[in-house]
């Protein structure tokens, strides 16, 4: 990835690319830094993103004092390779001011789902005591399946016979299961959305 570090030389950027950082699992911004050529390096290297702060006039990796880092998923180059969207998982607040973006309180939208499923996959790996996420992984395949049709059936007895505040709950449980089953098939939720974009776009 070649990018283009001299060309705000003698700007207000003065030779630092801007970078935009976004949650990987939601998609909401986090904040805005800048990086040197010295700091982009270092975000390769290390996994955990680098930038180089104007006000101390050096390198600073997010979370060097608060262990609220920012750890590399994705990085992206814009077309005229001078500035970045980087795709991040936050580990803890992204704001000094201790809220989830510079920019804010986390949003209550759909891409919850995002962030639920990779929630769920951590669940998966780490496999933490107490966890009825980690104890569905334990039980195995055969026990999540019978989960979601156990959950399948429950919606529709809802939408059958009960109210709609049941069938809301009730949804919410298959959804749940069903993204447990993902994960556990290796399958990235990102794949169901594309195939139904894909199919809209028929």
């Amino acid at each position: 990835m070649k990018l283009n570090f001299k060309k705000l030389n003698g700007t207000a950027s003065d030779g630092l690319i801007p970078v935009i950082v976004q949650d990987s699992s939601t998609l909401q911004v986090l904040m805005l830094g800048f990086m040197s050529k010295e700091a982009y390096e270092k975000t390769i290297k290390s996994g955990k993103i680098t930038f180089w702060s104007r006000t101390k006039k050096r390198l600073w990796q997010k979370g060097e004092i608060s262990g609220n880092s920012l750890k590399v998923v994705d990085i992206k180059v814009d077309c005229d390779n001078d500035s970045l969207l980087i795709l991040a998982k936050p580990e803890g607040p992204t704001c000094h001011k201790g809220k989830y973006s510079c920019f804010g309180d986390k949003e209550n939208n759909a891409l919850f789902l995002g962030e639920l499923f990779a929630l769920i996959k951590d669940r998966e790996k780490e496999r933490p005591k107490n966890s009825y996420t980690a104890s569905l992984f334990e039980k195995g395949l055969n026990e999540i399946i019978k989960k979601v049709g156990e959950e399948s059936i429950e919606v529709i007895i809802a939408a059958k016979n009960e109210t709609k505040k049941r069938l809301v709950e009730e949804s919410s449980d298959l959804l749940y299961h069903l993204l447990v089953l993902l994960a556990e098939k290796g399958v990235d939720l990102s794949e169901v959305i594309a195939e139904l974009v894909r199919r809209y776009k028929k």
